[in-house]
C-alpha cells in the first residue's frame, strides 16, 4: 500500500501542476475570468487535501518507530517553511506580472516538488 501512495503522490503533484498552469493559460484566454479562477481553485483545492492527506500517510508509514516524532516534527516545520516560501513568491510573482505570473510560478514549484518525491520511491526499497 506505501508504493501505492507514493505513486498516487508523484501522480497527484503532476495533476496539480497541470491543473495550475490551465488555470494561468486560461486567464489570458476570453474564458470567464470568474469561471477561471472559482472552478481552477476549487478543483485544485480538492486535489490538495488528497495530496495532503496521503503525505501525512507516507511520513508516518515511513517513519522508524523510535523516530516517530522527530520525523513527524521535521515534517511539519518543512511545511511551515514551504508555505513561508510560497507566500513570499506569490507576492513577489505577483507584483512582477500579476495573477497569470503567479500561477506560473505555482506551476514550477509544483513540478519541483514532483522532481522531489523521486528518491521516495526508493526510500522504501533501501530498508
Amino acid at each position: 500500500i506505501i508504493q501505492i501512495t507514493k505513486m498516487a503522490v508523484l501522480f497527484l503533484a503532476v495533476i496539480l501542476a497541470a491543473l495550475t498552469a490551465f488555470t494561468a493559460t486560461n486567464l489570458l484566454s476570453e474564458m470567464s475570468l470568474f469561471y477561471v479562477i472559482v472552478i481552477g481553485l476549487f478543483i485544485f483545492g480538492f486535489v490538495f487535501a488528497i495530496n495532503s492527506s496521503l503525505h501525512s500517510y507516507l511520513i508516518l508509514a515511513l517513519s522508524e518507530p523510535e523516530r516517530v516524532t522527530m520525523d513527524v516534527g521535521f515534517y511539519y516545520m518543512s511545511n511551515a517553511a514551504g508555505r513561508l516560501l510560497g507566500t513570499f513568491l506569490s507576492g513577489v510573482s505577483y507584483q512582477f506580472g500579476g495573477l497569470p505570473t503567479c500561477l506560473a510560478c505555482a506551476t514550477m514549484l509544483c513540478l519541483f516538488s514532483w522532481l522531489l518525491t523521486f528518491p521516495l520511491a526508493n526510500l522504501q526499497k533501501q530498508r
